[in-house]
């Protein structure tokens, strides 16, 4: 494995670990200090991931194309810039990172390394908010990386912070972190028999999103070039927003 690759590997398993311990840490700090009101409890953890979420993306972004989550990474192989062998990479990167995160985030508040969460989580209602939470977080990000590259930590991690409040699973959209969250027994937590339901929701919306945004957002041929025809300021200025997303997905694609 080369030193490049390497090191898009540390940034996703750092990355989804710092996630991970943002989430639980935030939430079992905002439990213990809303004196039993969920709502303000879910703001302050909402808030908390929604900004920490912006800071992964912004740092470790341009690094491995900040991913933090498989489902990300299964729509970036099937959009045909990520490689099997580097999916599978990301992937074990990214679920060894998660329990990484809850080990870091229990040690910091004392509680037990891991626990099983007792929280039930699932039925329709709940598959079908991350079914739903995840198509939107894929589609936007599809979407916002092929028309403004770098604004997309912006508008993941809004509509990630909206995402909570929208639905009624408070939008775990992420694999990774929905297996973390079965090992806390904490204001996060989800029960681990209700993890493959998520899971399964997931990736389903996950994969839908990528077929219909893939197709959505892509331009027609020869677009470029007559935009360059009729203004070529405003065709430059699209170059260069091209130029810059492909230099964000470079962390994303096999270079070794």
């Amino acid at each position: 494995m080369s030193t490049h690759a390497r090191r898009r590997m540390v940034a996703e398993g750092l990355g989804t670990a710092l996630l991970v311990a943002i989430v639980i840490g935030s939430g079992i700090r905002a439990e213990r200090l809303a004196g039993g009101d969920t709502a303000l409890a879910l703001l302050a953890n909402s808030l908390a991931t929604g900004a920490g979420l912006v800071a992964l993306l912004v740092s470790l972004g341009p690094v491995s194309g900040g991913h933090f989550n498989p489902v990300v990474s299964l729509s970036a192989l099937v959009q045909g810039t990520l490689s099997p062998r580097d999916a599978l990479r990301y992937v074990a990167v990214q679920l060894a990172g998660a329990v990484c995160g809850v080990l870091a985030a229990h040690a910091m508040f004392g509680e037990p390394a891991l626990a099983w969460s007792g929280q039930a989580r699932t039925g329709a209602s709940m598959w079908w908010s991350e079914c739903v939470a995840t198509f939107g977080l894929v589609g936007v990000g599809i979407g916002t990386l092929r028309s403004r590259p770098q604004l997309v930590p912006f508008v993941v991690a809004g509509y990630i912070t909206a995402g909570y409040w929208f639905t009624s699973s408070t939008s775990f959209a992420n694999p990774a972190l929905t297996i973390a969250c079965a090992l806390t027994d904490s204001f996060t937590g989800i029960r681990p028999v209700d993890v493959p339901g998520f899971v399964l929701a997931q990736l389903g919306g996950g994969l839908a999103a990528t077929l219909v945004f893939h197709w959505l957002c892509r331009k027609p041929a020869g677009e470029d070039s007559a935009a360059h025809a009729s203004n070529p300021a405003k065709a430059d200025s699209a170059t260069t927003a091209a130029s810059s997303r492909r230099s964000w997905q470079a962390g994303a694609t096999s270079a070794d």
